[in-house]
């Protein structure tokens, strides 16, 4: 049997952020630094706790007028310090609310630069580890951020995107390209149901990288993530995949 976590990022100002708690079985929720704040991460806590699916923190460059997707070249113990702010303020309402923070997922080009850049994963990893050495680390399939959150003995999760192009080294091709995004839900069906069941993808080239799917992405400000979730999982439940965090 075939289990896999589905993960969205919320709290970022989407409308669909209701409906899709009712469809994946975990969330990351912004932390103020490219979206959200206070009250929205209340909010989102609430909600996540309501609908039983794990909770995540989002952590973000500090980048609000681009939505956290502009490169950055910060001190890793500013980094360090950021990540920790950010895990740690919503680790407190989380258990406020008598729930349980579960994992960590960096944001946008946060999320990206610590795939390649392996001192800013460790400065990530490292503040993951001193808020909490329970907490599991989601970084990309493959990823410098997962060797990192392996080094310093946390749980990795390793995630895969479902409307995101590949290059064939299996790192994802940047927003700035041509076949950064994939808007045909037929072909992001296909490519997420290659990622899962034979542990590879199809790159922009044609060629095919190998990936461990662990987790799979919905971008939940996308037009059509609501209606690509409930065919997602209507995808996953035809062929016998369990959906769990």
């Amino acid at each position: 049997m075939v289990t896999i976590d589905l993960n969205a990022d919320l709290g970022e100002g989407g409308s669909a952020d209701a409906a899709l708690m009712t469809l994946v079985s975990s969330v990351n929720i912004a932390c103020g630094f490219h979206a959200g704040d206070a009250q929205t991460m209340l909010e989102s806590v609430r909600s996540a706790i309501k609908n039983n699916v794990a909770i995540g923190a989002h952590p973000s460059f500090p980048d609000r007028e681009n939505f956290g997707r502009t490169a950055m070249t910060l001190p890793p113990d500013t980094v360090y310090a950021q990540t920790l702010y950010q895990t740690g303020a919503l680790e407190a309402i989380v258990r406020a609310e008598k729930g349980v923070l579960r994992h960590v997922k960096p944001h946008g080009m946060l999320y990206n630069q610590a795939a390649k850049d392996p001192v800013l994963a460790d400065a990530i990893a490292r503040a993951v580890r001193d808020c909490n050495p329970q907490l599991i680390l989601v970084g990309l399939a493959g990823s410098e951020l997962i060797r990192a959150g392996q080094r310093y003995g946390l749980t990795t999760r390793q995630e895969v995107f479902a409307d995101r192009g590949y290059r064939p080294d299996g790192s994802l091709v940047p927003r700035s390209l041509p076949g950064a995004l994939i808007v045909d839900e037929e072909q992001a069906l296909a490519q997420t149901l290659e990622m899962v069941q034979a542990g590879q993808v199809t790159a922009i080239d044609g060629t095919t990288a190998k990936v461990r799917a662990e987790t799979v992405c919905l971008h939940g400000d996308g037009e059509h993530a609501l209606q690509f979730a409930r065919r997602l999982r209507a995808a996953f439940t035809g062929r016998g995949i369990v959906v769990s965090a």
